[in-house]
């Protein structure tokens, strides 16, 4: 029986993907299957891989698929999903590396109070080899998730995905998948799985390393990400509702919207842009109304001082809301 399936979106990671596929062949996990789906990248990513692990006892778990063209990450993620037999799915990016026995504490963990989910840290690492900030997941009640607690984590969370493994079945069953829009993938990715999930577990260690570089897919700026966002912020919006999930978590998923959709979606402008306009400031906040039209009264916003100010410059002073928003961005990690 296989207990976790990893997939790993390839694309251009030639320069680190023998030191990823080797700290997968360590894994103390036995029974695991490394799922690579070739992005048609432009390098020799795949013929690497073949040669870090040609010969090595373990090379029968490893697996290449090639889908037809380009996918990007989160749709390459989504080709990899139906193919997996293990009873969890570990997404890892093929330029990170992961501590010998990640796979092995997390699936003991998840089994052993029979979680949905099971979380560890994330631990920034750059190029030089220093290492930075531990990255965390919120942390409620290990266990079922009560309203309070799916609350909370709903409004609270981080889109960590790579630090989790998910239970193959709760995947399956609730058709959570990566969008197709190549923006804040990861963020939909999770905050469905917060939506559905039934219970959770944490491991409290940095079993993840997750390397900073220029170049890679979270550094790259792109003028129209946000519309990219925005469009899969709606996208999240429409499978609470059809999930049966909105009504319950009303104040919760407009408020997730809020940060996530709305302030990341101007923020990301702003970041790309050299002049803001205010035409999309305002082209934003009319899909804001669209989605959350008394989004004035959510018991969330008018908790948070900081960021009831910063909405209403935006609508009155345009100018100085840009800078304090990348002040507020940076300090509470809104763009994840």
């Amino acid at each position: 029986m296989i207990k976790v399936s990893v997939i790993l979106p390839v694309y251009g990671v030639a320069e680190y993907i023998e030191a990823c596929t080797r700290s997968l062949l360590a894994q103390t996990l036995e029974e695991v299957e490394f799922l690579f789906v070739d992005d048609h990248g432009p390098d020799d990513s795949i013929a690497i891989l073949q040669r870090t692990i040609e010969g090595h006892p373990r090379a029968h778990q490893f697996r290449v698929l090639t889908p037809d063209h380009n996918l990007g990450a989160g749709m390459a993620r989504n080709f990899g999903i139906p193919e997996t037999q293990g009873e969890y799915i570990s997404f890892i990016d093929p330029d990170d590396t992961v501590e010998p026995d990640m796979l092995e504490v997390l699936y003991n963990r998840a089994k052993s109070l029979d979680s949905d989910i099971c979380c560890c840290y994330m631990q920034k690492c750059f190029p030089d080899g220093t290492t930075g900030d531990l990255l965390v997941n919120p942390h409620v009640a290990e266990g079922p998730l009560t309203h309070d607690s799916r609350a909370y984590v709903l409004t609270h969370y981080v889109s960590l995905f790579a630090s989790m493994i998910y239970r193959r079945e709760m995947v399956m069953d609730n058709d959570i998948r990566f969008p197709e829009d190549r923006a804040a993938d990861d963020s939909f990715f999770v905050s469905c799985v917060w939506m559905k999930a039934r219970s959770v577990a944490y491991v409290d260690r940095p079993l993840y390393h997750y390397l900073i570089r220029p170049g890679s897919v979270t550094t790259t700026l792109q003028s129209d990400k946000y519309k990219k966002r925005l469009a899969v912020f709606g996208k999240l919006m429409a499978y609470a509702k059809e999930h049966g999930v909105y009504e319950e978590f009303k104040p919760e998923i407009d408020y997730m919207y809020l940060k996530k959709g709305y302030l990341s979606s101007v923020a990301n402008y702003i970041r790309n842009s050299r002049r803001p306009s205010y035409s999309t400031y305002e082209e934003i906040h009319e899909e804001l109304i669209r989605q959350v039209p008394d989004y004035r009264q959510n018991r969330y916003l008018r908790g948070n001082f900081v960021m009831r100010i910063l909405m209403q410059l935006l609508r009155r002073c345009p100018a100085v809301a840009t800078v304090a928003l990348r002040w507020y961005i940076k300090k509470n990690n809104i763009i994840s």
